[in-house]
């Protein structure tokens, strides 16, 4: 073969088409995700991918289905090469579908390179641990769940509540807390409706997060195949602009359940025996080759720090798509029901809700000295007024004492007033922090045992009641 030939090879013996899916016999050299070209026999030519390698049949999926097929007069010719991004600075302010290709009316890439969607694991031994606060603008995860550059943070979410809302959030208020450095949003929109993809696609222009961002979406009506290629893709635009142009990026995936019933449905159609809740036994392994690409790298500037959104199916957090999430990534976002029959945005409850990096990215010189105090002070007085709450319902709020009363009156402020917040609302952490003192002065000082000292005399405001004082 020549140089610069391109290696292919092609074929007539297609034995079997099943939805999108066609039987090949198998020819040597064959490999796994390996791109194809299917001729038809009208002469219309479609992409495909081989997912299934076998001694005797390759299994290709087409990427625009094919539901009728003259088995005797198509062709499929293998490219020798597997699916790849073409990327280079330009694909920021960009949108992609399923495949990589723009869908904003604008000009082709001119690539710099070519990279392997699957991308490269990174070295444990080169893996440094996330340790840099990221601001979100909402209080619920800036003041008590906070993301930190290179973690794995996903949102569980349930049908109905608002999770896009919140995912558009992110990506219009995110930000690096005091440092001048280069941030970027990269946003996959996995199997989403039509009307979803509008709303995305308009924030980012309305807002103007769009010049920062790199979005892809894979609408509901779009072949299974993308679904499985979206995250990737978008993951792969991470990886260059962190690792080539040393960017902090912020990968936010959504919805992770649709990626995860592509999988099954391709299962099925391959004949392979399910496991739980009709999922492939493979999915753990599937979706750690997703979450295990954040990270940050010694010697290199960057980082990608992932955010998936998954919505838990009859909100059973021991789905297996959450609970398998779970055992990867480094503690989860919960939205409550409750909370948003309370009209309460973002409804996120508290109790369910942990990251485990937290410690790592908060503190002096990251957010402020008092955070975690007033983390732990927040979580133990809300806890108490919720349970206050619950026994009230049983006794009735007359069998309370004057200092169950001021708990619970506490623990509905901060639902109201540190929770609750506008979708256009950006709180800055001291912003945060300051509205959990404001609802610190009305609780006893002697019972904020949780804090110290000099950040009660710093911290806590002067119009505090001076029965508390004394």
């Amino acid at each position: 073969m020549k140089a610069g030939q391109l290696f292919t090879r092609e074929t007539k013996a297609i034995s079997t088409a099943r939805r999108s899916l066609l039987m090949i016999e198998s020819i040597p050299g064959i490999k796994y995700n390996e791109i194809v070209d299917v001729r038809l026999g009208t002469g219309e030519i479609r992409s495909g991918q081989v997912i299934e390698v076998g001694k005797e049949t390759t299994i290709v999926q087409v990427f625009e289905g094919v539901s009728e097929v003259d088995l005797l007069e198509s062709t499929v010719r293998y490219k020798g090469e597997v699916l790849k991004l073409p990327v280079s600075k330009d694909i920021l302010g960009r949108i992609f579908d399923g495949n990589g290709k723009p869908v904003d009316n604008g000009p082709p890439i001119v690539a710099d390179d070519y990279l392997d969607i699957n991308g490269s694991p990174i070295n444990p031994a080169s893996r440094q641990p996330p340790a840099e606060f990221i601001e979100t603008g909402i209080s619920a995860i800036d003041g008590l769940n906070v993301l930190v550059r290179g973690q794995k943070l996903p949102i569980f979410s349930g049908s109905g509540l608002p999770h896009n809302k919140i995912a558009s959030q992110i990506v219009r208020q995110a930000r690096l807390k005091g440092k001048d450095e280069q941030f970027a949003i990269v946003f996959g929109a996995i199997g989403v409706s039509y009307d979803d993809a509008a709303y995305f696609i308009a924030n980012l222009e309305e807002t103007g997060a769009l010049s920062r961002s790199v979005g892809f979406i894979n609408t509901a009506s779009a072949p299974v195949i993308e679904r499985l290629s979206t995250p990737r893709l978008a993951l792969t635009a991470a990886d260059y602009l962190a690792w080539e142009h040393g960017m902090h990026v912020l990968v936010i995936l959504s919805d992770i359940t649709n990626y995860c019933d592509a999988l099954r449905e391709l299962a099925a159609m391959r004949g392979e025996i399910p496991s739980r809740r009709g999922y492939p036994g493979y999915m753990y392994t599937d979706l750690s080759t997703i979450y295990e690409r954040a990270g940050r790298i010694s010697g290199k500037e960057g980082s990608v720090t992932i955010m998936p959104i998954l919505t838990m199916p009859d909100d059973d957090i021991t789905h297996p798509i959450p609970d398998l999430t779970g055992y990867i990534t480094e503690g989860q976002i919960v939205l409550s029901r409750a909370l948003e029959r309370k009209r309460i945005y973002p409804p996120i409850d508290v109790f369910l809700s942990l990251s485990r990096m937290m410690r790592e990215g908060i503190g002096e010189g990251k957010t402020r000295e008092d955070h975690n105090n007033v983390f732990m002070q927040s979580y133990a007085a809300y806890a108490e007024g919720n349970y206050l709450r619950e026994i009230s319902t049983v006794i009735g709020a007359e069998g309370l004492s004057d200092r169950d009363k001021i708990y619970l009156e506490s623990s509905d402020k901060f639902e109201q007033e540190f929770i609750s917040q506008g979708p256009y609302d950006r709180r800055p952490v001291e912003e945060t922090l300051g509205i959990a003192w404001n609802i610190f002065s009305k609780l006893p000082v002697e019972d904020l045992k949780l804090i110290s000292r000099e950040y009660i005399d710093k911290y806590l405001p002067e119009e505090q009641d001076q029965e508390h004082l004394e």
